[in-house]
């Protein structure tokens, strides 16, 4: 084993106040957690509620600290992004008061995607990126506490930039994590071995082979983080594709895989130098195994740290068989509108709510289409039942429902362990594009008058793949039969008439939902397909799905997104087809 420099050991050495430092905010937080879940979640909605209470939004909806919960309940509704939209955009106008108190700055927006073509725009105040913070130290010396080693080591963390654009009152717009980044003091950053200037690339092949130009490079590397698993996938497919002129790179001090930015050449310059013995190594790795080997790359690699629940998960088996042996530790439950869940142990997608940041209710699942739901406090949920979470946040969210589906797999104390298991039933996110049932039915009926093509009727599913897509399945009388292996045979020209259809529907799709048109840029998602099957196994599906919900045929909606990838064979068991 490779062995670590003097210079690695003295900087773990110097970071230990700070260690210590995480560690004390970490018990603390797990003392809040075991025994004062309910006075934690109080104590913080009074903070929330002090900290925006002279702005516009809180003045209309009369909203004081020293409200009692059942008065808060009162003032705002369950609510989604539409109710503060307006506030929104007065304050990227530049009237910060609209939403915002006065003491709470506003750093930057957030951008995600929303259920309409227009994106969010979600504020990062100081406040919110303390506890942004916060909540990734903790996670960091989660990690430390059980992997020791680590402390001496490098790490590569993918970030996104913080400004990508700005608003009218140019106030940056863009990705929380490459501000966190940008932000991190000098002693910090040198445990990073990608510099944060790397999230200004904007053309994906160009980022991901810079990416894995500096990580091949460092043979110190302990831990690889990054949300989503399939983006660990992506670099080793660029690291397999690109192998022999990486390794030539490395040789040389050169860069040759796409077109830098200058201020993003001038920062790396320094890591791009030549390492001739560190590209005989990987000159030898390759040759001996065909390929560069995670493990023999990096031999002292420790912890992978992504997301493991919900869609997520179907990329574990084949992450675990590229890193053998190497330990998968949860990002934790957590989005542009904020940190929802700590995990505490390696290899469970189950972590501790952050009862000390934001404000938590939960609506059951069986209670989501009830026109007055159930709501409950965190320490009131039920192990094993499922719930939607609704956040009141310091950026100005109230009640707000991320639609994120949990489970409440326990407790730690009086706080409940949660786990993720998918969006809400109208909404689909393979890689995080959170695609709305609305915005497919807009883009269908779009394609729909581009190409003269008009299926009766459709259910876009995720399809599972390397990258994964979408699969939109049509009623059409072109698709004439199917076949006893669940084949549809369709007219000649359909083929092309298809083909034609499902580009049409990927660009609108691509407007309509700006995460849907990064991930397709960027290669994470594939271009839709579209399959079409016989009108009467559609009737079969519709008349088995209503006998089984107990509606009438007039109640009977039906489902044009389904978050499940197993649409396909359970339509075709449904059906009597399989």
């Amino acid at each position: 084993m490779t062995s670590i420099p003097v210079t690695y050991r003295l900087r773990a050495l110097a970071g230990g106040p700070l260690r210590r430092r995480m560690r004390s905010a970490q018990a603390a937080f797990l003392q809040a957690a075991s025994g004062q879940c309910r006075q934690a979640q109080q104590t913080v909605l009074q903070k929330l509620l002090q900290l925006n209470q002279d702005s516009l939004f809180s003045r209309d909806r009369r909203l004081v600290a020293g409200m009692t919960l059942n008065q808060f309940r009162s003032s705002i509704p369950v609510s989604d992004y539409e109710l503060i939209r307006p506030y929104i955009q007065r304050v990227a106008a530049g009237e910060h008061s609209a939403l915002l108190g006065s003491a709470n700055r506003l750093l930057m927006f957030a951008v995600t995607s929303g259920t309409t073509a227009e994106s969010k725009l979600i504020p990062v105040t100081e406040q919110f990126l303390s506890d942004y913070r916060s909540g990734w130290q903790m996670w960091g010396i989660g990690a430390y506490s059980k992997h020791e080693l680590l402390q001496k080591l490098n790490i590569v963390q993918i970030s996104s930039s913080h400004h990508k654009f700005s608003t009218s009152a140019q106030i940056p717009c863009g990705n929380i994590s490459g501000l966190v980044a940008a932000m991190q003091n000098p002693i910090v950053r040198t445990l990073y071995t990608v510099p944060s200037a790397v999230a200004e690339i904007t053309d994906a092949d160009t980022k991901r082979y810079a990416i894995m130009r500096l990580a091949l490079t460092d043979p110190y590397v302990g831990m690889l983080i990054t949300a989503n698993p399939s983006t660990l996938l992506q670099l080793i497919d660029t690291a397999g594709q690109h192998q022999e002129q990486l390794i030539r790179d490395i040789h040389d001090g050169e860069f040759r895989g796409g077109i830098l930015p200058d201020q993003v050449r001038r920062v790396l310059k320094p890591a791009l130098k030549k390492s001739p013995a560190r590209a005989r190594v990987l000159e030898q790795i390759a040759a001996e195994h065909g390929r560069l080997i995670p493990r023999l790359v990096w031999p002292m690699l420790g912890l992978l740290g992504v997301w493991c629940g919900g869609s997520a998960a179907a990329y574990l088996p084949r992450l675990r068989q590229l890193f053998d042996n190497i330990t998968v530790r949860d990002h934790g439950l957590h989005a542009s509108e904020g940190r929802m869940t700590m995990p505490l142990e390696d290899n469970s997608s189950a972590g501790v709510l952050e009862v000390q940041t934001h404000f938590f209710e939960f609506i059951p699942v069986r209670e989501a289409d009830s026109v007055n739901p159930i709501v409950l406090e965190a320490h009131e949920l039920t192990e094993g039942e499922e719930y939607l979470i609704l956040m009141t946040t310091s950026s100005g969210l109230y009640r707000y429902n991320i639609r994120d589906v949990v489970r409440c797999v326990g407790f730690y104390g009086t706080t409940p362990m949660l786990e993720f298991r998918h969006k809400g039933a109208h909404i689909s996110s393979i890689t995080g594009e959170k695609l709305a049932e609305s915005q497919v039915v807009e883009s269908v009926r779009a394609a729909s008058i581009a190409t003269h093509f008009d299926p009766r009727l459709f259910t876009l599913t995720p399809a599972w793949g390397e990258p994964p897509g979408y699969t939109l399945f049509v009623a059409t009388d072109q698709a004439k039969s199917i076949s006893a292996g669940g084949e549809s045979t369709f007219s000649p020209g359909t083929q092309g008439m298809l083909l034609q259809f499902a580009t049409a529907l990927d660009h609108d799709l691509r407007i309509r939902n700006i995460e849907y048109g990064e991930k397709r840029d960027t290669g994470r998602l594939q271009k839709i397909s579209v399959i079409p099957l016989p009108d009467d196994a559609w009737k079969s599906f519709s008349r088995n799905r209503q006998q089984r919900s107990g509606g009438s045929a007039e109640q009977y909606k039906h489902p044009c997104l389904i978050p499940d990838p197993l649409f396909e064979s359970v339509f075709l068991k449904t059906c009597g087809l399989q």
